[in-house]
């Protein structure tokens, strides 16, 4: 507990040193991974024609929300899926309730699986890193539903930007409940470094490989 007495992201030049880490690993990254991008879109229109990309609003630094952006695993009718599926089956019903996750969910496709559980659907925020949206490790971004769960680790979690990857995501992710999701998050702010970011996306191959709480 005494570790959380500190912020260690409050720090001008942290922030500045994990911005200028970002862009460089991104830049570099992105590069060599670019023809696994467009394989991944090829094969995502050609299972399920229509967009390739989807954006879904999320709080970010600030309490600003934006477009984290996805490759598409859902049908485009989705919605209506889901709720066919919740009137028909009251299980799935009470598990959308309490979670908002299914999984074994109607609306996913065939290939959206596949990236879902590999995490290879969330490639294209590699960009929201780019426009400073987000950052490589940092908190998973969150819906606006979602916000009352944090309590008053809110103010907390909007004073960084959300990652692609962190340490609730290479520790358990969905195995995990929303106290303990909060918990992790919270001491990853407080606790700040460049090794501890290096550690994280170390882990992450790891986490993504093995499909940890990945649904």
């Amino acid at each position: 507990l005494a570790l959380e007495l500190r912020n260690d992201l409050n720090s001008r030049v942290n922030r500045a040193t994990k911005r200028l880490f970002d862009i460089t690993a991104v830049g570099l990254g992105g590069l060599l991974i670019s023809p696994l991008l467009l394989a991944v879109a090829v094969v995502v229109y050609a299972d399920s024609p229509g967009p390739i990309f989807f954006g879904h609003l999320r709080l970010g630094r600030g309490r600003r929300y934006f477009k984290a952006w996805k490759f598409r695993t859902m049908a485009p009718d989705a919605d209506a899926l889901l709720e066919r599926h919740l009137h028909e089956n009251p299980a799935a019903k009470a598990e959308w309730e309490a979670t908002q996750k299914l999984q074994d969910d109607p609306r996913v496709t065939r290939t959206g699986k596949l990236l879902r559980k590999y995490s290879l659907d969330e490639l294209p925020q590699l960009w929201n890193v780019l426009t400073g949206e987000m950052s490589l490790v940092g908190p998973r971004p969150i819906t606006q539903r979602e916000v009352p769960k944090y309590e008053d680790a809110i103010n907390l979690y909007t004073s960084v930007r959300p990652g692609i990857t962190g340490y609730w995501q290479v520790s358990g992710r969905s195995d995990t409940d929303y106290p303990e999701r909060v918990a992790l998050d919270s001491f990853y702010v407080y606790n700040w470094s460049i090794w501890l970011d290096l550690v994280i996306l170390s882990r992450t191959p790891r986490a993504v490989v093995n499909g940890e709480g990945a649904y």
